[in-house]
């Protein structure tokens, strides 16, 4: 019988995992401040009953995005 390490279920299409702040520190590269920095700024986080935040990646980086475009020179 496979160990329980051996065992993957794939996810359904379209879904993916949200992650929790030290992963979206890992991802970005920065420290637990600037990630409370971004959060009072308007990151998006996904409702969660544990404790912790959770981040949908995606809406992280869409919002990453438009943040850049709002700091971007006009001209």
């Amino acid at each position: 019988m496979p160990k329980k390490s051996d065992r993957v279920a794939p996810l359904p299409a379209g879904l993916l995992p949200l992650i929790d702040q030290k992963q979206l520190e890992t991802y970005y590269g920065v420290s637990d401040w600037q990630v409370l920095q971004w959060i009072k700024q308007g990151l998006p986080q996904e409702p969660y009953a544990g404790r912790g935040r959770r981040f949908d990646l995606a809406k992280v980086r869409d919002w990453m995005t438009e943040q850049s475009r709002q700091l971007a020179p006009t001209g």
